[in-house]
């Protein structure tokens, strides 16, 4: 791409690397990114701006991001960092799901631990919490998070995202789970994807406390 080809690319990304590198300390802060764990992207057009692989998120700049081909992932001739490791995922979202224009990949602890309980299911239901609503979904009476399994080789979780994600089976649920890895949302923007992580986070952690008082209560019996 030449630089007169780049230059509205350019003007579209550069405000919102630093909106990222606040997202991703945000996200530290609250022990949601530890170390370099985590990735942040939002989409320009035919390009994903994303977090930079290995950047400590406590301490991100906007320096600590890459610009790369929504077709191919590859960065821009002029970018310095390489970008996430787990940018096929982020792009896999962007190419499924129509009007995504922010993804937010976190390592919650409490919705890592929930996809570690449900990999054997492949998803992990919510019913009945009122605060599923933040999600967005047509009915939130019953919710259900798809869980993947954790493959080393990141580019076969993409695949298997966007074979869930392409069958056109109805509105899916903006969010997904890894197992023994970490969460990932979406929304039309990154005030959206990460209020839905937050609230993705809120139901495991109510989801295990449920479980915990069920337990409880059937100890006193």
């Amino acid at each position: 791409m030449n630089q007169t080809a780049e230059a509205p690319l350019r003007a579209g990304v550069e405000p919102e690397r630093g909106h990222i590198a606040a997202v991703c300390r945000d996200l530290f802060r609250r022990g949601w990114m530890p170390g370099t764990a985590g990735n942040v992207s939002v989409r320009a057009g035919n390009h994903v701006l994303i977090s930079a692989s290995g950047r400590a998120k406590g301490t991100m700049s906007r320096t600590d991001t890459v610009a790369v081909s929504l077709a191919d992932g590859a960065p821009l001739a002029d970018e310095q960092a390489r970008p996430s490791a787990e940018t096929s995922i982020h792009l896999a979202v962007y190419r499924t799901v129509p009007g995504a224009g922010a993804v937010v990949h976190t390592h919650a602890p409490y919705a890592t631990t929930v996809a570690s309980h449900g990999h054997a299911a492949g998803r992990v239901d919510f019913i009945d919490w009122e605060l599923a609503k933040g999600l967005g979904v047509p009915d939130a009476s019953h919710v259900s998070v798809p869980v993947f399994a954790n493959w080393a080789d990141v580019p076969r979780i993409a695949r298997d995202v966007v074979a869930h994600l392409g069958t056109g089976a109805g509105p899916a649920v903006p969010a997904l789970l890894i197992s023994r890895h970490g969460v990932t949302t979406w929304g039309r923007d990154l005030t959206e994807a990460t209020n839905r992580m937050e609230c993705v986070e809120m139901l495991c952690r109510l989801l295990l406390l449920a479980g915990n008082a069920t337990e409880q209560s059937e100890d006193i019996r």
